[in-house]
């Protein structure tokens, strides 16, 4: 099962997406485990799903759409209930498998775990698994290798049972290539057309039609609140172009941080491993010392043996098969006694047993490379940049505190706050209250606190609103327009043209309907068809109501005749003159692509199906208004 898991990469993708299981990297809380969180906000069965593991995954998933927008995401999306629901769902999903998984026993057997470890990207240097990496990628997240395996072997028994359940889904032969056909089919089609601008010349409205319509639809014409503003804005970036380093300060930096801009010294080495846990019993640290022992002494004899020794007595499953090769490594990249011992050796000289968490080590030095130091001149620019941005962070973190008091403290005019910080005051044209913004800055509570009482009805400055990173903006109404109903000769034109364009489509509607009762009673008629076009389910041509109507037709006689709206107003009589079916072969290419659509599409209904079980034999509560109200 393990295997396929890893494998199978067709049913994996479908319902691996349906969670996001957090096999990502390090996202895993404990599944188990009621830790501190401030209540709960779900439980499943009698496990508890924390306030703090929803805070953690909700923000997790917000980075993702950070991430995948480029870091352009709106905030009221990130902060929707609709957001928040979905995270606390796929909690509950993962939740629901975890205790599935362990009430059937799945397991993971520590072969398949070391499998998994060796081939995770951010473990390996150069393509190749690095115990280096992996201890110091482990420590940078403040977990032991206790932990992290603990937490991927829950992971990978919840993988194993989202496959077993996609595995399951199965189409038939035929189903794909009926299915195929169906999507290949043509169907050759003329068009008649009655478009509503033909009949707006007989459209004739009642005297009182347009007042009736206007006092029928009050909302339609009503004009929302507007306002134009003043504002000023305090910018992270105008800030930093301001700021200046000078040369003096460039070469103490550099002098004072020379690690910073040069290589340190690194070691390559190989070596072997014979594990043994840190809370092995006396015998088995005996027979691990046997063991190593034995095997040093083999290597003391003849050292050149060490990479085919590696091979055959390592038990590290991501170097043994290279020799034991670490590839090259810094100081403090491995734990700490192999570190000191890797540190301390003359190349090609072979240490003595090494005990680590992992087991004993032999280690070999191959190689050594020298600390290095990039010249001044080289890295001068990258100083300054750098400095630069520590000043101007600095500084704007004190402008941003002055400017927030400043247009708080003297809340009946932003000329202060622009003399005292050297920005430049900027005007609005009209904004309605559901502005996204303010001119080029996109937050939706600018135009909310512009909209407000405060705002509004006193005319003082806004609070200092951050608009993005680094940058704040404050604002002040300078005028204001209540919402208002337009009067009736303001819209009255826009009013008659929509009502004839009404009656006008409805009129050819009521004569497209006509020809089209007559052309499927077998009856003549006359009008103006189009050139012959060929249609495809797999390619819409026409509009969803149009392409369902030419596809639901029977075509047992033909030429047979439907029809439809026209999206620019109107009607259409469509005329199916000729159908022509594919001939599949059974090895056609398409009907593999297609039964692995099907298939995958089976799988994540048989999948959803599969959750919605669970939730019936794990109760599940969830408590939606403590996630809605839980703070980011």
């Amino acid at each position: 099962m393990f295997e396929a898991v890893r494998n199978n990469k067709r049913v994996a993708q479908v319902i691996l997406a349906v969670l996001i299981v957090p096999f990502a990297f390090f996202g895993m809380d404990a599944y188990f485990s009621d830790g501190p969180g401030g209540g709960e906000v779900a439980t499943v069965g009698k496990s508890r799903i924390t306030a703090a593991e929803f805070d953690q995954a909700l923000r997790t998933q917000q980075d993702r759409m950070r991430d995948a927008a480029g870091g352009q995401v709106d905030r009221a999306l990130l902060e929707s209930p609709a957001l928040r629901q979905a995270v606390l769902d796929n909690l509950v999903n993962q939740r629901l498998l975890a205790l599935y998984s362990a009430e059937k026993h799945f397991s993971v057997s520590a072969q398949q775990l070391q499998s998994t470890i060796a081939a995770v990207p951010a473990f390996q240097e150069s393509g190749k698994f690095s115990l280096g990496r992996y201890d110091a990628q482990l420590r940078a997240q403040g977990m032991t290798p206790e932990m992290f395996e603990s937490r991927l072997a829950q992971d990978l028994r919840i993988q194993q049972l989202a496959l077993s359940v996609g595995e399951s889904a199965f189409v038939a032969d035929g189903s794909a290539q009926r299915f195929l056909a169906a999507q290949t089919e043509e169907r050759e089609i003329r068009e008649l057309r009655f478009p509503a601008s033909r009949y707006l010349a007989e459209v004739k409205l009642a005297d009182n039609a347009v007042q009736a319509y206007y006092d029928a639809n009050p909302a339609r014409y009503e004009r929302p609140a507007r306002l134009k503003a003043e504002y000023v804005v305090l910018d992270a970036e105008a800030v930093r172009r301001r700021v200046s380093v000078s040369d003096d300060e460039v070469r103490a930096f550099y002098e004072g941080n020379q690690s910073r801009f040069g290589q340190p010294e690194e070691r390559k080495a190989r070596h072997i491993l014979i594990q043994v846990g840190a809370d092995a019993s006396a015998d088995e640290l005996a027979q691990a010392q046997a063991k190593v022992d034995a095997l040093l002494a083999r290597l003391r004899k003849d050292p050149k043996q060490f990479a085919a020794i590696a091979k055959e007595a390592s038990q590290d499953p991501g170097s043994a098969s290279r020799g034991g090769d670490l590839g090259f490594f810094s100081r403090g990249a491995m734990v700490k006694a192999f570190d000191d011992a890797a540190f301390s050796l003359k190349k090609d000289e072979i240490s003595e047993p090494v005990r680590s968490d992992f087991g004993f080590h032999i280690i070999q030095v191959t190689d050594i490379k020298a600390a290095t130091v990039r010249p001044f001149a080289e890295v001068k620019d990258e100083i300054v940049a750098e400095l630069r941005d520590q000043a101007a962070s600095r500084r704007y973190a004190e402008l941003a505190e002055q400017f927030s008091n400043l247009v708080y403290e003297q809340a009946d005019s932003l000329q202060p706050a622009a003399e005292q910080l050297g920005l430049q005051i900027r005007h609005s044209d009209w904004i309605e209250r559901s502005a996204e913004g303010l001119g080029d800055y996109r937050n939706p509570r600018l135009a909310e606190a512009l909209f407000s009482d405060d705002s509004v009805r006193n005319h003082r400055n806004t609070e200092a609103v951050e608009a993005g990173p680094n940058i704040l903006v404050a604002a002040r109404v300078q005028e204001y327009e209540a919402a208002r109903r337009l009067p009736l000769d303001e819209v009255r034109s826009q009013i008659e043209t929509h009502l004839r364009n009404e009656a006008a489509a409805a009129r050819a509607a009521e004569e497209g309907g006509k020809v089209l009762a007559a052309l499927q009673k077998g009856e003549a008629t006359e009008g103006q068809w189009s050139a012959t076009r060929k249609l495809q389910r797999a390619a819409p041509a026409l509009p969803a109501e149009a392409m369902k109507a030419v596809f639901s037709a029977s075509t047992a006689k033909l030429p047979a005749y439907v029809g439809a709206p026209a999206a620019e107003g109107g009607f259409i009589v469509y005329s199916i003159d000729a159908v022509h079916r594919p001939e599949l072969k059974k090895d056609d290419p398409n009907l593999a692509a297609v039964k692995s659509q099907y298939e995958r599409l089976m799988a994540e209904r048989d999948f959803y199906a599969f959750l919605a079980e669970l939730r019936q034999r794990y109760k599940v509560e969830t408590k939606l208004p403590a996630v809605q109200q839980t703070e980011n």
